[in-house]
């Protein structure tokens, strides 16, 4: 498949298709192409944009997607009429054996432990649970994840002051943040997903509900420690300790950390571009059945300070 993830964002554009150039033009940034063959797919964040048909014709062409968001969630996917399923990526998912689906989630959680570990050392390089949090992080235990997760939350509960923190999917207070956040980096690894044909309904650990998107509960667990750093800056830096309220200018705030800059196989990436080599390096390895080709982000040269 091509090698371009296109993300439009602008707030007014028009978007179409001329002479081969995917095109976008916009009020502050004027006219902008790239060329369509060169596209994998096409993700739509604007919040006014208007599409012409001769681009949605070529894009079907050219087997490109479009993905359509609305606050960043995938609302729409356009495929074209022989690509309304990956055939191969599909087959790979159904028939992962299930030592292979084992060890890709292992590396999954590995990556998410070791930064809960950094962003941990970055707030209390001294705290308490900082031993016991690292020593979890690089062994093996069967409850790795939970254990890992019970040091982890007591240093980000000294962090914020809240001695009364308990980290709940349903919970109000810290949790309301936490999960906004959570909900628009979901968004963003359905994004990508979409875009590179991976149906999120087939996970390798997180088990399928109605309306559920295993595949991206797993391949998100590594990035959350970023949004939980994004919480506590807001909490200390922006507003004040306890100061719960999922206002319009938390969201604002929150939602930007997918420009953020992170480390990456030695890179410094933005998130979205850092999510979408995870993704690709997923696919890769569903593929090939090579679950070496899977690298999950570890945080390295990232800024937990902003």
């Amino acid at each position: 498949m091509s090698y371009h993830v296109v993300s439009i964002d602008a707030n007014r554009c028009h978007i179409g298709w001329k002479q081969g150039q995917l095109i976008c033009k916009d009020e502050t940034m004027g006219k902008r192409q790239v060329p369509l063959e060169d596209v994998a797919a096409i993700v739509i964040t604007s919040f006014s944009a208007t599409v012409h048909s001769t681009l949605l014709i070529e894009a079907a062409r050219k087997g490109v997607a479009l993905v359509i968001c609305e606050r960043f969630s995938p609302v729409s996917l356009l495929l074209p009429a022989n690509r309304s399923s990956d055939t191969l990526l599909t087959k790979a998912a159904l028939t992962l054996d299930k030592k292979k689906r084992t060890i890709l989630w292992r590396k999954t959680l590995d990556a998410k432990c070791t930064n809960q570990v950094a962003h941990a050392r970055h707030l209390d390089p001294n705290h308490s649970s900082i031993g016991p949090l690292d020593k979890t992080a690089s062994g093996r235990s069967v409850h790795k994840e939970a254990t890992c997760g019970r040091y982890y939350w007591q240093v980000i509960r000294d962090a914020v002051h809240d001695t009364e923190f308990r980290r709940s999917p349903n919970g109000d207070g810290l949790n309301a943040l936490l999960n906004y956040g959570y909900a628009v980096l979901l968004s963003i690894l359905l994004q990508k997903l979409f875009a590179f044909g991976l149906d999120p309904t087939f996970g390798i650990h997180h088990k399928p509900r109605e309306r559920s998107a295993p595949l991206a509960y797993d391949l998100m667990e590594p990035f959350r420690p970023l949004v939980d750093a994004r919480v506590v800056r807001w909490l200390g830096e922006e507003a004040a300790f306890q100061d719960y309220s999922v206002t319009t200018r938390f969201r604002r705030y929150v939602t930007s950390f997918v420009v953020d800059k992170v480390g990456h196989l030695g890179l410094e990436l933005e998130l979205q571009a850092c999510v979408e080599s995870v993704v690709r390096s997923f696919r890769q390895a569903l593929l090939t059945g090579q679950t070496r080709k899977y690298q999950p982000w570890k945080a390295s040269i990232t800024k937990w300070g902003g």
